[in-house]
């Protein structure tokens, strides 16, 4: 199972994707199969522009099960890409693209081929057109998974959300107990089946300190029930903890994963923290899916300076398993 090939996506053609990948194939050297899902033309060109000298080894679905690990090619599945003049023609081009990456890389996960996937970074705005929340809610609803959830993973501490992109008004409308208490169960779930271990799971609360001026009270009459109440299955879980100590050093160390009720709760102190060094990991699904926890980086494009630091936990994670 451990070197079942690992299926990526390149994503938003205009992103800092193949320079972080040559970066990372450079760097290391994989033991599982790497199998990249995107346009040959686009690959060749950025081969060109970087100067490197790799063979493509183009495979037709039905011919990846005879696939082998070769440092001097790069499998490719080819799907291509039309090109226009036109800024708005050309937009459906691209997106119409990436939607059929997905829709390969899905087929192929579907047969059995392998259990490893990983998206480069997408212009969510661009390409799910307020469809979607992200690319982790496009992927569940692909494959009819109510019940997912956000994780970026580091091996010393990660964070989980209850909401992943919504605006900060509606949050509040979205968080009850049986939502929390469900990204729990998951959370526990997930570390139990994929890393062998039973995690220590700390809850923020909601508001500042815990605290409210209001009648009602978010903390405790929503989130110290659902603690409680996985409390109750065996869950080692704690809280509702306030957001601005939670992440001091003499705190953060006990736990495993810190759960969020919103994006930057959580984000924002995790990427403070680790900046390049975690990957953002989909729980809930039937296969295992990552990403590079950053987005396409349009503005770095072409200067050879990002960091592929993510693309290669992504990968090392995925190898193992």
């Amino acid at each position: 199972m451990k070197n079942k090939p690992i299926l990526i996506v390149a994503g938003t053609p205009k992103s800092v994707f193949f320079e972080i990948f040559f970066k990372s194939i450079r760097l290391k050297k994989y033991k599982s199969p790497l199998v990249l899902i995107c346009s040959k033309e686009l690959l060749k060109k950025n081969l060109k522009e970087k100067k490197i000298n790799l063979k493509i080894n183009v495979i037709k679905i039905d011919q990846l099960k005879n696939i082998k690990n070769d440092f001097k090619n790069i499998n490719l599945v080819n799907v291509s890409l039309l090109k226009s003049k036109n800024d708005k023609k050309n937009s459906k081009y691209i997106s119409k693209y990436i939607h059929e990456c997905f829709r390969l890389a899905f087929k192929i996960i579907s047969s059995g081929f392998t259990h490893k996937f990983i998206n480069g970074p997408i212009n969510k705005k661009f390409f799910l057109k307020n469809k979607y929340l992200g690319i982790t809610e496009y992927i569940s609803k692909y494959f009819n998974r109510n019940n997912v959830g956000m994780l970026i993973y580091n091996k010393k501490l990660s964070v989980s959300l209850v909401t992943t992109h919504l605006p900060l008004k509606q949050v509040v409308k979205k968080i009850n107990k049986h939502v929390i208490e469900k990204k729990i169960s998951l959370i526990n779930e997930f570390y139990k089946e994929q890393l062998k271990i039973k995690p220590k799971i700390a809850v923020t609360g909601l508001n500042p300190h815990c605290e409210t001026i209001l009648k009602y009270d978010e903390d405790k009459q929503i989130i110290s029930k659902a603690i409680i109440s996985q409390k109750k299955r065996g869950v080692s879980v704690f809280g509702p903890f306030p957001s601005d100590t939670i992440f001091l050093k003499s705190n953060r160390t006990k736990y495993d994963v810190i759960l969020g009720m919103y994006h930057d709760q959580v984000l924002t102190p995790m990427k403070t923290l680790y900046e390049f060094d975690a990957i953002n990991v989909t729980m809930g699904l039937p296969f295992l899916r990552v990403s590079p926890d950053h987005g396409p980086n349009e503005q770095m494009v072409g200067k050879n300076i990002s960091n592929p630091l993510s693309l290669i936990r992504a990968i090392e994670f995925l190898q193992s398993k």
